[in-house]
């Protein structure tokens, strides 16, 4: 019996160099793949949102080739589809990392000071908005007065009998 591959290869991706902007060349060397493959991806992706200089030439910051190159490993080492990748990192960013939920609620009950500052900030948004609120209603039910009609006809002033005076 022929024995059946794994699809899950091991990825390593390569270091990223420690630069603000990289062209989509750059990037594409960085992945392994094409130019055009990024720029598939980039329609695709709605993570995928590099930054276009004023001639229009793609720059990518590190979290866009981060993007990139967890695309590539979906697709390429996982064996995902374009859909489904699209799904698991939709999925990814509406669902945040349980290890780092749990270093975020260490943090913050180690702040309990930081948190009253929190609980002030947000009952004073939360009074802001009570107090749009009621200006809308306000606004939105405010008595409309009628339009005054002004007649269609002017009256014709004729101080000195011609309509057209010198």
């Amino acid at each position: 019996m022929a024995t059946q591959l794994n699809r899950k290869r091991a990825y390593q991706p390569p270091p990223i160099p420690d630069r603000l902007y990289f062209k989509i060349g750059d990037v594409a060397e960085l992945c392994g793949v094409e130019t055009y493959v990024l720029r598939f991806w980039e329609s695709q992706f709605p993570q995928l949102k590099p930054n276009k200089s004023g001639t229009g030439q793609r720059l990518y910051r590190r979290r866009d080739v981060e993007m990139a190159m967890e695309i590539k490993r979906l697709v390429h080492a996982e064996g995902y589809t374009i859909s489904g990748a699209r799904t698991v990192l939709g999925q990814e960013l509406r669902r945040p990392n349980r290890d780092k939920k749990a270093e975020g609620q260490g943090a913050l009950a180690l702040a309990t000071g930081e948190n009253k500052q929190l609980d002030a900030v947000a009952a004073a948004i939360g009074h802001a908005r009570a107090e749009l609120r009621e200006i809308a209603s306000l606004l939105g039910s405010a008595v409309q007065l009628p339009a005054r009609r002004r007649s269609r006809l002017a009256p014709i002033r004729t101080a000195t009998g011609s309509l057209f005076p010198s």
